[in-house]
């Protein structure tokens, strides 16, 4: 039998020298399956002593996170589900202060400390802001997981630095680690730890198996030491960890039958097969039509070989699972039955049309405005994943089917992670490139798990593929092995192979298939509403390199320049050469007749003086 989450809980909460109890905790262990989706939760609360109503705070805060945080889907992770509800709750408590007389005095509001543990699978999610802390003990070791939030004023005496209700902004320490079986946590308010040591909480642990005695006993000791505040502790000592806590969800389908020898004209569940769709060694897929009702519907079989490999077997379930949490009219919806299922496989709704694959091959250059109908849709759909904390991960043509009127659909979700279950399978999972490698986006070849910005990444590349026919990187990205190499990808502009093309388009998508993630845009929509309307960030004086808008265009540009250059320094030294030479004719040519000139008067002279010899 599967093992699942085990763990024993015990507290105390006590005014102590008080009149009014302001301090507040509690938890909840559920039952399976919802034990094994979202865990087990606890918190405690501390109110503040110059206030009124931060008694009923204390409470509302345990009472509302408790409640709320198993009403949040399964599919968000444990840190979305808690932040969103501590938002929600921190809101109230602010907004109920602001209706108060005391208003502009937060002091006096309703404003309490709260920290936080949830259990879920292997793994504890700490969350935290005030001064009540929370502890782990493990082999004879106490640590303190959290930081009390307090600073220190002039007249010596501390405050609260951060508290539930106390600003409209929530800044809260959220931290996660690995649970081992045998561990204790202990959340305790300021009553009770500033009056017990160490080893003390060491021995009593020890010493001690019941819990709740245990936490009786260290609130008696602190009011025994002096403390004059309320006084409370929680102890959760986890026994027992599930091995896949997850295989609880599945449990059920993973108990049906493959199903027998399947062909056309055959009835399956109340199921007329009317053709084969497709074959391969993981799923077989039919076309076939509801006999109760006439609705044309696909069933989808796991090929006889997944037996072997549980985990194939789950993710083949998940693809349903996913399929009725996404309400979208662009995506898949499953077929609902009310007859009980004897073998295993999915139903969903058939879609008529063609891939969009095929679309391209059909409508090699279509117009902008009907690329932006359709890019616009894949968005909204990939939207309705994300806020589900779901990533697809496996975006392609093939995986979109477009029907007569371009409406769209996305199909097929094998590779579609869940942020809620992943977390289930944190110790054990080992991270690998999942989906079409065409379409992945760079950071997933080294290693990086998918997000948003992958799903983004692939959008824009079909993006460009639409109009363009080819993928912006070409097979480039596949290349990537570290993340230097990201910075080696270039963008090849639309505009520079199709002169009339927006420049301000070309950058829109540009920016949804940046080789950084963290450059990208944070949603689908904003990049389908940028493709429409320029963003003024686009409509700039485009200073970009054109090493990185068309850096072929760049390295011709270059050595041609430097043809150039050599060129016209040869021509240079030639003209330079001439002139030097015609220097030297001429000089030379004035030292011939200088040296003339002085031959002839010598000659002259010497004339004159043989005249003159002559005559004497």
């Amino acid at each position: 039998m599967q093992t699942q989450l085990v763990v024993d809980y015990g507290a105390c909460s006590e005014a102590g020298r008080k009149p009014v109890n302001q301090d507040a905790e509690g938890g909840l262990i559920p039952a399976a399956p919802t034990l094994s989706s979202k865990g087990v939760a606890f918190a405690i609360a501390d109110g503040i002593s110059s206030s009124d109503v931060s008694d009923q705070a204390s409470r509302i805060a345990i009472t509302r996170f408790l409640d709320d945080y198993y009403h949040t889907p399964i599919e968000w992770s444990v840190k979305s589900s808690v932040q969103h509800v501590l938002l929600a709750i921190n809101s109230w408590l602010n907004a109920q202060t602001f209706r108060s007389p005391h208003r502009f005095d937060k002091n006096r509001g309703f404003v309490c400390t709260f920290s936080a543990l949830v259990i879920k699978s292997r793994m504890v999610h700490i969350f935290h802001l005030g001064d009540t802390r929370i502890y782990r003990v493990r082999a004879s070791n106490l640590a303190k997981l959290t930081e009390d939030h307090r600073f220190w004023g002039e007249d010596n005496k501390s405050y609260l630095a951060r508290a539930l209700g106390m600003s409209p902004h929530l800044d809260i320490d959220y931290s996660s680690h690995a649970v081992e079986v045998g561990d204790t946590y202990l959340l305790m308010s300021d009553g009770v730890y500033e009056h017990l040591q160490a080893h003390e909480m060491l021995v009593s642990l020890q010493s001690t198996l019941n819990l709740n005695d245990l936490c009786k006993h260290w609130v008696d000791l602190a009011h025994q030491r002096g403390s004059t505040d309320n006084l409370t502790v929680s102890a959760i000592r986890v026994l027992a960890l599930g091995e896949h806590d997850v295989d609880s969800l599945y449990q059920e389908m993973l108990a049906l039958p493959f199903a027998p020898s399947l062909e056309e004209g055959k009835v399956l569940d109340g199921y007329y097969l009317l053709r084969a769709l497709h074959h391969s060694h993981r799923s077989h897929v039919y076309l076939a039509r509801d006999e109760a009702t006439g609705t044309q519907v696909v069933l989808k079989f796991p090929a006889t070989d997944l037996s072997s490999t549980p985990e194939a077997l789950q993710r083949f379930y998940l693809e349903e699972w996913i399929a009725k949490r996404i309400n979208h009219r662009s995506v898949l919806r499953p077929f609902i039955s009310q007859r009980q299922r004897q073998f295993l496989y999915s139903a969903m709704h058939y879609v008529p049309g063609q891939t969009l694959q095929q679309w391209m091959f059909d409508h090699p250059n279509p117009p902008l405005e009907k690329v932006r109908h359709i890019v616009t849709q894949i968005a909204n759909a990939l939207e309705a994943f994300h806020r589900l904390e779901m990533v697809y991960q496996d975006l392609q043509p093939q995986n979109i089917i477009i029907d007569e009127d371009d409406n769209i659909t996305i199909i097929d979700f094998g590779a579609v992670s869940v942020a809620g279950l992943a977390e289930m399978y944190a110790q054990t999972e080992e991270t690998h490139l999942v989906g079409t490698i065409q379409y992945a986006a760079p950071e997933l070849f080294i290693g990086d798990l998918a997000t948003a910005q992958s799903d983004i990444f692939a959008l824009g590349a079909i993006t460009y593929q639409l109009l363009t026919g080819r993928l912006p990187y070409g097979t480039e990205v596949s290349k990537v092995k570290h993340g230097r190499d990201q910075s080696q990808l270039y963008y090849r502009e639309i505009r520079y192979e199709q002169p009339g093309f927006p420049a301000w388009v070309d950058d829109t998508i540009a920016r949804a298939v940046h080789p950084l993630p963290e450059k990208r845009y944070a949603l689908p929509s904003e990049f389908a509403f940028d493709l429409r309307k320029p963003n003024p960030i686009f409509l700039k004086i485009r200073r970009t390199a054109l090493i990185e808008r068309n850096p072929l265009a760049f390295w011709k540009g270059l050595s041609l320049l430097l043809v150039f250059v050599i060129l016209l320094m040869a021509n240079t030294l030639v003209i330079n050469n001439q002139n030097t030479c015609a220097k030297f004719e001429q000089a030379a040519q004035k030292e011939c007749i200088a040296f003339m000139k002085n031959m002839d008067g010598n000659v002259k002279s010497t004339k004159e003086s043989r005249k003159n010899y002559i005559k004497q």
